[in-house]
């Protein structure tokens, strides 16, 4: 059995943290289209900014006022956020079992470094058999070298630009050949620019197109169809919170990151409405990590749930209810 708390990406929370995340997207684009129409009466009194403040964006619906005002649900508010983050603070310590990925085939791009090194690493501890791509043939010989060292049985390296379709098929042939059905593909290549959008060459955001996120349509045309005929599988993407709203100096790989994301779940909706519940999908989107791709940024801590509770107290869920649509004049 996979020792507790190892991939807690694969758990049986991770369908949990995705709603997480897509309601937390919903509420940045309600809130987005809110700003929009406060932005337009306040032009009109002579406002000039692109934005509006947050305040100003409470104000223009009437049907929030109360629920703002109320000093109940202020405290059922900051009540519910200590609890998220105290929630968060025990399954640190505490994490929820995971699945068994022993004998599993193991497909992990960008494994050269990085987060796909870790991935390698945990994968080889936990008895899959790996298959590691990467660009660099060096890197992804350390990797192989390291996976062996932390106990794997089998490890093959490929050395793979997964910019390019016509590499990306061809090792996937030679895959399927020399290893067999990948049974857990993780897409985690990934490149990041680090460039104002005016100021990013087109020739290095087409690169970061490619391999943020068409990478993933030549990986799933390679290795779903096996997974569909023998009904298991699980498909694995890495995209980002950059791909749940915009980030500034980050335009083209936001753009990748929120394609990957569609994609992956639109597949994920094809294969549920075809009834393969064999094949399953995990959308992991993690925040800044320290791999050396994002050196220098900085942030803080708040647990996704408290954007769920701050959306419910500030009534984002209900402030449609009473909408009665716009009535035609005679």
């Amino acid at each position: 059995m996979v020792p507790v708390g190892s991939l807690p990406f694969l758990s049986s929370e991770s369908a949990t943290r995705r709603d997480v995340y897509i309601t937390l997207l919903g509420f940045f684009h309600y809130c987005r289209k809110y700003e929009l129409h406060g932005v337009s009466k306040l032009r009109g009194i002579g406002y000039r900014g692109p934005y509006v403040s947050l305040s100003c964006f409470i104000g223009v619906s009437q049907n929030m006022a109360p629920n703002l005002n109320s000093v109940k649900n202020l405290f059922v508010f900051l009540g519910k956020s200590v609890f998220a983050l105290l929630e968060v603070m025990v399954f640190t310590f505490i994490p929820r079992p995971q699945k068994s990925v022993a004998g599993e085939i193991v497909l992990i791009t960008g494994s050269g470094s990085g987060l796909g090194r870790l991935l390698a690493l945990k994968f080889a501890r936990l008895g899959s058999v790996l298959v590691l791509w990467d660009v660099s043939k060096e890197g992804n010989e350390e990797t192989s070298k390291m996976a062996w060292e932390a106990g794997a049985t089998k490890v093959y390296t490929y050395t793979c630009d997964c910019s390019r379709k016509e590499e990306v098929y061809r090792v996937a042939d030679q895959v399927k050949k020399e290893v067999g059905d990948v049974s857990i593909l993780i897409n985690n290549a990934g490149i990041v620019t680090g460039k104002k959008f005016l100021d990013c060459p087109d020739e290095l955001m087409e690169k970061s197109i490619d391999v943020n996120f068409k990478a993933h349509l030549w990986t799933y045309k390679a290795f779903l169809p096996a997974m569909i005929a023998n009904d298991h599988g699980h498909l694995v993407c890495i995209s980002s919170s950059a791909g749940l709203i915009g980030v500034n100096g980050l335009a083209d790989y936001c753009a990748t990151k929120f394609a990957a994301f569609g994609f992956a779940e639109s597949v994920f909706m094809e294969t549920f409405a075809k009834k393969q519940n064999g094949v399953k999908t995990t959308i992991v989107c993690p925040f800044f990590i320290n791999t050396g791709m994002f050196d220098g940024c900085t942030t803080g801590f708040l647990p996704l749930k408290v954007g769920m509770l701050l959306a419910e107290y500030m009534g984002i869920f209900n402030s449609m209810d009473g909408f009665s649509g716009h009535k035609k004049k005679d």
